[in-house]
């Protein structure tokens, strides 16, 4: 146990800190602090000792110079059972400190205003508060360190239980905290500056040394099976795509339904028009773009209605009362997400207690920056595939052209199969999947796939494959269910006998020449 005697408070977000100061001064602790924190203490009538009548020294700088000084670091770091430190201590008169309260200068916050200037952001970065809690943590089996208002009842608890004093267990979790926030709030500061400072000077590539600032919204039943642990976290910095979703409705998300979220998502951003898909495990199971939104729903369901029972669903409007009539009848689903839920809609939706239903209200925003991958030992980086096409660039390289009709539904199956995992074949007839081919190691099996999917409606539909054929196989296949078009990237060394398989067959093709693997 470690008797409290001294406590330096000094905090910038004031939640909850007068209960903890009211118990210190209770247990006759003394309290130093600093500034606005002072001077609420005095407001309400706790007895506090400005840092600098204590140490003697003026705050200067505007207030950047307000702790760092030796009687406040030399008193968070001696060693209180060297005898070298504790005479040292005694011959500059200075005293111990045993607890640091210290929240810090709120960057994070600040940086998300609505044009804020880089003076301002600069200034929000604390100096003072980090060292001190620092030093409090390093030395922390004499010093308890509180970086967290949460905790201010626990303390509180413990103190009143121990007469003034704190157990070593709680003082070693307490510090370990504190590690764990100036870590993330360092690492903000460096996402932040690197970030604005690369636009300022029009760096382009990736940092060679990369710093990551994640924020944990919730942890989860368990991981992709029972046995694995997991969690959610948030970029630091804003809450933007998943972590701005509201649940409404359902029970707690699962690690899985939010990678298969993030997928559906993705796919229905890509249409301008109305668009609804399914996705089970993380692979489309049906996508469809329709002026009328109900059409689009039961042409997506239509395409592989067995793959779609107990999958997601993701729509890029608003879920009305006569679609939600139409997804209570679908069977079950796991989750339900669009940008908003009409009342009455929600209201019907709710009578199914096992669907998960969410909002996300910037579901259309368009994905622009960094693809991570976690690998053994490491981390791969790289830009979102957000690249579209331009059908200016596009080239028809058989003697049979596309028609108007069709050209409109390769492009389509082009956007949906951007999404699948390669090997991927889509087969679109207008403006939805009628087959999917996903995640196989040679292409003609996926078309293969794809065909057995679609059955009759294969027949004179369009074709699109991620990347390019490397033999005459699926052309002959496509050949066989009466393809009328495809598109793919070229590139084959192949190409040449690819083309020419087109054309005996009078299937028209289209190049990209943009590749669109997922692994």
């Amino acid at each position: 146990m470690v008797k409290i005697k001294r406590a330096l408070i000094s905090v910038s977000d004031k939640t909850g800190i007068l209960g903890l100061a009211k118990e210190l001064d209770k247990l006759g602790v003394e309290i130093l602090s600093t500034g606005g924190t002072a001077k609420l203490f005095r407001e309400n009538g706790i007895k506090a000792k400005e840092v600098s009548e204590y140490t003697g020294f003026p705050e200067m700088l505007d207030g950047r110079v307000k702790t760092l000084h030796p009687k406040i670091h030399a008193g968070l770091l001696a060693l209180r059972k060297n005898n070298v430190h504790m005479k040292t201590l005694e011959e500059h008169e200075i005293g111990l400190i045993d607890m640091v309260v210290v929240n810090l200068y709120p960057f994070e916050q600040t940086v998300k205003k609505p044009g804020v200037s880089i003076e301002e952001v600069i200034e929000n970065i604390d100096i003072g508060g980090p060292s001190m809690l620092r030093s409090a943590a390093k030395n922390h089996q004499s010093v308890a360190v509180v970086c967290n208002p949460g905790s201010y009842s626990q303390i509180i608890e413990e103190l009143r239980k121990n007469n003034g004093a704190l157990p070593e267990d709680l003082m070693r979790d307490l510090a370990i905290e504190v590690f764990g926030r100036t870590s993330q709030y360092d690492a903000a500061i460096n996402v932040y500056l690197k970030e604005y400072f690369s636009k300022k000077q029009e760096i382009s590539g990736f940092p060679q040394d990369l710093v990551l600032s994640f924020t944990k919204v919730q942890d989860l039943r368990y991981g992709e099976n029972p046995h694995q642990k997991a969690a959610f976290y948030r970029e630091a910095k804003k809450a933007a795509g998943l972590s701005a979703m509201k649940q409404l409705w359902g029970k707690e998300l699962s690690f899985n339904n939010i990678l298969d979220l993030n997928a559906a998502c993705n796919i229905v951003k890509e249409f301008e028009l109305p668009a609804v898909v399914f996705i089970k495990h993380n692979n489309p199971c049906g996508v469809a773009e329709n002026r009328n939104l109900l059409k689009a729903y039961k042409d997506a369901w239509e395409c592989d209605k067995l793959s779609a029972f107990g999958g997601i669903l993701s729509v890029n409007r608003k879920i009305d009362f006569p679609l939600a009539k139409l997804i209570a009848k679908s069977g079950f689903l796991e989750c339900v997400i669009c940008p908003e839920f009409t009342v009455d809609a929600l209201n019907l939706l709710k009578d199914k207690k096992n669907l998960r239903l969410l909002e996300m209200p910037n579901m259309l925003e368009k994905n622009n920056g960094i693809d991570f991958k976690k690998v053994s030992g490491g981390l791969l980086l790289q830009d979102e595939d957000s690249l579209t096409l331009d059908e200016k660039t596009l080239k028809i390289v058989t003697k049979k052209k596309p028609t108007k009709k069709e050209m409109e539904s390769l492009l389509f199956a082009w956007k949906a199969g951007k999404h699948v995992k390669s090997n991927a074949i889509i087969l679109a007839r207008g403006t939805k999947t009628v087959g999917i081919g996903a995640g196989q190691m040679s292409r003609v099996d996926s078309c293969f796939i794809s065909t057995k999917k679609a059955g009759k409606l294969a027949i004179g539909s369009v074709l699109a494959s991620d990347a390019f054929f490397p033999k005459e196989d699926a052309i002959l296949l496509a050949a066989k269910y009466k393809i009328k078009a495809i598109i793919q990237p070229g590139g084959s060394i192949a190409d040449e006998a690819i083309i020419k398989m087109a054309d005996k067959h009078k299937i028209a093709m289209v190049l990209t020449a943009i590749r669109h693997f997922k692994h």
